[in-house]
């Protein structure tokens, strides 16, 4: 797997990601550039100085930006193991769960969103949905090597043990709850829906409780990543404010 991009390869370097070689454009002078080139020497990564005609060749996203790292493959973790993060931080947990997002920069930007917003961990299905690979990371700008990614055979069997636990599952979806009159306070989980189809009526009906956002305009849904960072981030203002 290829990771491209200034602030992706960067951020996989910090992260101390196992990254087999690095490549980067000849010629490359600016600070930034020089920076990143520091930081893998001093950790021993094998650099490779190439032409861009190399880099463009190479290149999966085509936007390398004189960066590609090829690291052997994504390391995704546990539902424990997100779990035990929260409990780490002595934080109540809050997690991601993605119903059937197939969109590769939606996945990106979601993951962004909640590594920024201190998001634990985001749960997405083996089947029917995206995986991380060289365009999440990518448009993640980095965040891909900070976020916890729990890969899983089923998610109601994961709601179920998440509701075992004492974390509230919110589906965000058309016709529930105004998310901003709902308390978001607390050990919690949101379910976001994939593109078109939403969250599906089987793991609709298996959450505690559907929150929904107001619209006014003649389209009545928003972009997933959209949708997710305002959630996300009211949960956030009234977890500040309480």
């Amino acid at each position: 797997m290829k990771i491209e991009g200034r602030n992706a390869v960067a951020e996989a370097i910090k992260a101390g990601n196992t990254i087999d070689r690095l490549i980067v454009e000849k010629g490359l002078k600016d600070a930034g550039a020089q920076r990143i080139i520091d930081d893998a020497k001093s950790r021993g990564i094998k650099i490779f100085f190439r032409e861009r005609q190399v880099l463009d060749r190479e290149s999966v996203t085509k936007h390398h930006q004189g960066f590609i790292a090829e690291i052997t493959d994504y390391k995704y973790s546990e539902l424990e193991d997100i779990l035990a993060y929260a409990e780490q931080k002595g934080e109540p947990p809050f997690l991601l769960i993605l119903d059937g997002v197939e969109d590769p920069h939606n996945l990106g930007s979601i993951l962004r969103v909640a590594e920024c917003a201190g998001v634990h961990g985001v749960i997405i299905p083996r089947h029917r949905s995206v995986s991380v690979n060289e365009t999440v990371i990518k448009v993640s700008a980095g965040a891909s090597a900070h976020i916890r990614v729990a890969k899983v055979t089923n998610i109601n069997d994961a709601i179920d043990e998440l509701k075992s636990r004492g974390i509230w599952i919110y589906c965000a979806d058309m016709d529930g709850e105004s998310i901003y009159s709902t308390d978001l306070t607390g050990a919690a989980a949101f379910v976001i829906g994939g593109e078109g189809k939403g969250v599906g009526k089987r793991t609709r009906a298996n959450c505690d409780a559907v929150v929904s956002l107001p619209m006014f305009g003649q389209i009545n849904s928003l972009n997933a990543s959209v949708a997710t960072a305002v959630v996300v981030y009211e949960k956030i203002r009234q977890t500040l404010s309480k």
